[in-house]
């Protein structure tokens, strides 16, 4: 299948997944329970921002991210996530920021790369990912794929399918570009930064507004 498939996404929790099937088919497995949810993340989402992310080997599909609750200790809950995982991923002009409560005010964690001309890269990359606006593009879109059938060059993020049935797509490049994100987790086998700059900020200094993506 050779194909290109480029749409603007507003806010939207499942992110990437161009079809109202697609949304249906990972809303009827959370209602069921039937998406795994054995890996733990903490009280707090990120923010992330970047010119554009072209990733390698896609596999996409849903699950839920159990975590602690912010000025909660020993409560848990629940965050529906799309799974985005990559071979390989490039990513130009990168942002990531957190802005954490103290008793001294809000501080802002922020860390910038990628923006010199040579983009950070990450090999076996998976975002869980809660909201995307981006313009993407895919070549070799594959939609409706059961996440456990074996065909994905990219496999399964470990711990998060509970049932190989459920539904995922695929693609062979996927380009995202003006990405605004926001996300529970992030983990890579190998993430390579060049010109890394960590930043403790005081006050909400996050990498983009809510307001820039209504």
């Amino acid at each position: 299948m050779s194909s290109q498939v480029r749409t603007r996404w507003k806010r939207f929790a499942l992110v990437m997944v161009p079809s109202i099937a697609a949304t249906a088919a990972v809303g009827v497995g959370l209602a069921q329970g039937a998406l795994a949810a054995s890996f733990s993340v903490s009280g707090q989402d990120f923010k992330v921002s970047a010119d554009s992310l072209v990733g390698e080997d896609l596999i996409q599909y849903g699950s839920i991210s159990k975590g602690a609750v912010l000025g909660q200790p020993g409560k848990e809950t629940g965050h529906p996530v799309t799974i985005s995982g990559f071979s390989q991923a490039k990513i130009t002009n990168m942002c990531q920021s957190l802005v954490t409560p103290t008793p001294l005010g809000n501080i802002t964690l922020q860390l910038r790369t990628g923006n010199k001309g040579e983009p950070a890269v990450a090999k076996n990359i998976y975002l869980d990912v809660a909201e995307l606006d981006a313009d993407a593009e895919f070549t070799d879109l594959d939609i409706g794929v059961a996440v456990g059938d074996g065909s994905h060059t990219t496999k399964p993020k470990p711990g998060t399918v509970a049932d190989g049935a459920l539904f995922s797509q695929r693609a062979k490049t996927a380009k995202l570009t003006k990405v605004k994100q926001k996300a529970w987790a992030t983990t890579a086998g190998t993430f390579t930064l060049p010109d890394l700059k960590l930043r403790l900020l005081s006050g909400d200094k996050p990498c983009y507004e809510d307001s820039e993506v209504k």
